[in-house]
């Protein structure tokens, strides 16, 4: 069954549909479908083992995410399906988070997520610990003899040394692909989306990808930290902050190494792994400044 089959196949539908594909998914297919009586957005996928995606805890994450006024609603779902409200708005770019009142609405989102969701949570769900994603990335990279295979050694060696300076951690619910895509704008308010690494985590896992997806300025990232918790960083803070956005930089990377591999989609993963390294490879850098 094709992912357009599957969406004409779900039982909810009134009246004829109109479906049309939603750009911009790196990893799943999704589509905008309007019936006779509304307008929804149709996630398609199953489990995918090699980026630690598993549905029921993206269903929990997305459902409580919403009860906590922080993601559209969940109206209904099936093995290889979600169906979520539909928001009339634009996804955020980088560039977006050049301006102010953009970040700090997005940190204030993003800070609300992570005390809030917990509240809402139901059922088993995960953690996302990214140093464990790494050391599997690197064996699936190794196991499927990519061509990255050479740069595994360093690469895992940079990972411990990062584990060992990110030190004890606050535990919160993260979101953990903070990409600006999972950002949406409707005029009024900052939804975030797309919970599929959803997981208990450091918050500086989700600041430090913020800052790695988006560009952001030494000033910007001081000004982050400053305002999610309250006080100027202090050194220790500074020190475990960028070993995370180093490694969320990096997970990003291999992440695209491993979709060069498993994905069918049609998205220029070699160029995306390259942008990605040269992003790690600057997050890094600064990391080793600190030491």
């Amino acid at each position: 069954m094709t992912p357009l089959d599957k969406v004409h196949s779900l039982p909810i539908w009134r009246g004829t549909i109109h479906a049309e594909p939603l750009g911009g998914g790196i990893t799943n297919v999704n589509f905008v479908v309007q019936d006779a009586e509304k307008r929804v957005v149709v996630r398609i996928g199953d489990d995918i083992p090699v980026h630690q995606i598993l549905r029921f805890n993206e269903l929990a994450a997305s459902r409580a995410a919403h009860a906590a006024g922080i993601s559209p609603a969940v109206l209904y779902h099936e093995p290889g399906a979600l169906v979520i409200d539909f928001i009339h708005g634009r996804t955020l770019s980088a560039a977006d988070f050049q301006h102010p009142a953009t970040l700090d609405a997005a940190l204030s989102l993003v800070a609300r997520a992570h005390r809030d969701i917990p509240r809402f949570l139901r059922g088993p769900t995960l953690v996302f610990w990214v140093f464990h994603v790494l050391r599997d990335y690197a064996a699936t990279l190794r196991d499927a003899a990519s061509h990255h295979a050479p740069l595994l050694p360093a690469l895992l060696h940079d990972t411990n040394r990062l584990e060992a300076a990110t030190g004890p951690v606050d535990l919160i619910f993260g979101h953990n692909d903070l990409l600006p895509a999972n950002f949406l704008d409707d005029g009024t308010r900052l939804w975030l989306i797309d919970w599929d690494y959803a997981g208990f985590n450091s918050p500086l896992f989700d600041l430090g990808g913020i800052a790695a997806n988006n560009g952001l300025s030494p000033e910007q990232e001081a000004h982050a930290l400053n305002t999610y918790y309250q006080r100027p960083p202090d050194a220790p803070l500074w020190r475990s902050y960028r070993a995370m956005k180093a490694a969320s930089a990096l997970r990003e990377a291999m992440w695209s190494m491993v979709q060069e591999i498993h994905s069918d989609l049609a998205f220029d993963y070699a160029a995306y792994t390259a942008t990605n390294l040269e992003t790690y490879r600057t997050a890094l850098a600064a990391f080793e400044d600190t030491q």
